[in-house]
């Protein structure tokens, strides 16, 4: 069976680098530590399925309330190392996240996920999921 982890320790920090460089290949191993560790403080949380002594998938998420959605759970970063893809990791992490919130009693969980031809797999995995289409994401940039 497949365990999910909930990153605890600077070692599980280190073992999910290559998993989140490979979706946000900006986060170079420099920048990566003080990123993770703002994020952490920022009420979030990373859980990962580890194998060969590193993680092959990892999600990023945050916890809230707002006026709108209620309790809810935001997916930041869903990724799973290439090599790895295809072995069901990223279903058994949003698994786990949704029995989180089963037990949490949040209302709704979300995600933003782009929008071009290397999402479709991806897209599919969500549907599956019984996650919805709901709105268009909009950014302004200043």
């Amino acid at each position: 069976m497949t365990q999910v982890q909930l990153v605890a320790t600077e070692t599980d920090i280190l073992k999910c680098r290559s998993a989140i460089q490979a979706l946000r290949p900006s986060l170079t191993d420099e920048l990566y530590p003080d990123a993770v560790q703002k994020t952490l403080a920022d009420k979030r949380q990373i859980i990962f399925i580890e194998e060969d002594g590193q993680a092959a998938a990892v999600a990023v998420f945050e916890t809230g309330y707002n006026l709108f959605r209620g309790k809810y759970i935001y997916i930041d970063d869903l990724s799973t190392l290439p090599q790895h893809r295809g072995k069901g990791y990223a279903g058994v992490l949003l698994d786990w996240i949704s029995d989180f919130a089963q037990k949490g009693e949040y209302q709704e969980i979300h995600l933003d996920s782009g929008v071009n031809v290397n999402r479709t797999n991806a897209h599919r995995l969500y549907l599956n999921k019984r996650f919805q289409i709901t709105s268009l994401h909009f950014v302004a940039n200043v």
